[in-house]
């Protein structure tokens, strides 16, 4: 927008260079009779360049703003989307972190196979990528802009305050709910913890378990407490090793808590942090325990070390909002995924988990499917039923 904006500029401060030559004799026997001094005919110039920036710089917005409801509107009539342009901004764990960006961008990269959009990803390598590559989606005219994870939770804010007609989603924030141009996509991510958390209590041998988590937030310590509560619920005499890596994108951390874990007993590791992850599952195959993954299934990472994956199904929630927009059906607000509605569980493949096991977790996940068993997902309710076992250690 700002390189349209100086564009502009530019060529109304020629328009105005060029009537000022036009009445260059006027203007001269003008300011003779009025004994009128030389700044305030600048300064009079100066202000209409202001005034030409800012009309400049509103027409674009709101240029781009028309570009993209139109197009919107034409596809949901006509049924073709070929013009439709969605974007996603990933986080710092980049798009190949194996978990939840990616995880996000094939749902994205699917819808735009299925219903004809044109899909585009750019990747935040650190968090002052967040607004330029925002923005860089909005000088493009692109109709929805997806951001992958809290994170980008400020950013979104500014973007969508400073732009009402531009569309925004975004996931495990709920903080921007409040604006009507903010889709807010949410899980129960604490239910397909618990699930694992059950598994690993069911399946150690040493009555130790690790967890790893990317970073100590509210959204993310859900993660935490579902995990601990299915642990204990299955095993009341576990223990479990936690360390919040404070990073999603550090492998090397991962794999060294991981490492520590193992030295400390723990035969079963859950992690929840994204490309810190893959370190903690490389840790665990080298050791030849078992890991538990996150997001997507990520057996395929380490066949023989992952145990199970906690489910977040990100991929299904960025295709229900582009084949949405696409419709002309995007709401503003909070859509939430649970185990009802299949936004989170255990992984598909499971072939490492014990038969046994196996049907103890089909039994639970029905029970909290009913209401019959409550997962935790603050300190305080998990406090409540727990004690002050959730401890992660730096």
């Amino acid at each position: 927008m700002m390189k349209k904006a100086i564009a502009l500029l530019m060529t109304g401060t020629m328009a105005l260079s060029l009537a000022g030559c036009g009445s260059a004799s006027s203007t001269a026997t003008t300011a003779s009779a009025s004994a009128a001094p030389a700044s305030s005919v600048a300064a009079s110039t100066a202000a209409a360049s202001t005034a030409a920036a800012s009309t400049a710089a509103a027409s674009t917005a709101a240029a781009s703003a028309a570009a993209s409801t139109v197009a919107a509107s034409t596809a949901a009539a006509t049924g073709n989307n070929s013009k439709i342009k969605i974007g996603m901004v990933t986080d710092v764990g980049g798009v190949n972190d194996g978990s939840f960006n990616e995880s996000s961008w094939k749902g994205l990269e699917q819808a735009g196979k299925d219903l004809g959009c044109q899909v585009k990803y750019l990747e935040s390598k650190t968090d002052a990528d967040y607004a330029p590559n925002i923005e860089t989606f909005q000088d493009d005219n692109y109709d929805l802009i997806i951001c992958v994870g809290y994170q980008l939770a400020d950013a979104v804010k500014t973007a969508a305050t400073e732009n009402p007609k531009q569309k925004f989603a975004i996931i495990d924030d709920s903080t921007n709910s409040n604006l009507p141009n903010v889709t807010c996509l949410m899980f129960k991510q604490a239910q397909a913890s618990y699930l694992v958390g059950y598994v690993a209590g069911l399946t150690t041998k040493t009555n130790t378990v690790g967890f790893v988590l990317g970073m100590s937030t509210d959204t993310m310590n859900q993660f935490g407490y579902g995990y601990c509560s299915g642990v204990l619920d299955a095993n009341p005499k576990c223990k479990i090793l936690q360390q919040n890596a404070n990073s999603f994108a550090d492998t090397a951390t991962g794999k060294s808590a991981a490492t520590s874990m193992v030295t400390n007993g723990a035969d079963v590791i859950f992690h929840a942090a994204g490309g810190t992850g893959l370190g903690v599952i490389d840790g665990c195959k080298d050791a030849g325990i078992w890991a538990i993954g996150v997001d997507t299934d990520q057996s395929s990472l380490a066949p023989k070390t992952v145990l199970t994956s906690a489910m977040k199904r990100v991929d299904n929630a960025c295709y229900d909002a582009a084949k949405q927009l696409c419709a002309g059906t995007l709401k503003s607000g909070v859509v939430t995924y649970d185990l009802a509605s299949k936004g989170v569980d255990i992984a598909s493949t499971t072939t490492n988990i014990a038969p046994d096991v196996l049907k103890k977790v089909e039994d639970v996940k029905a029970k909290i499917i009913s209401g019959a068993v409550v997962v935790p997902e603050t300190k305080k309710d998990f406090e409540a039923k727990y004690g002050k076992v959730y401890k992660l250690a730096k």
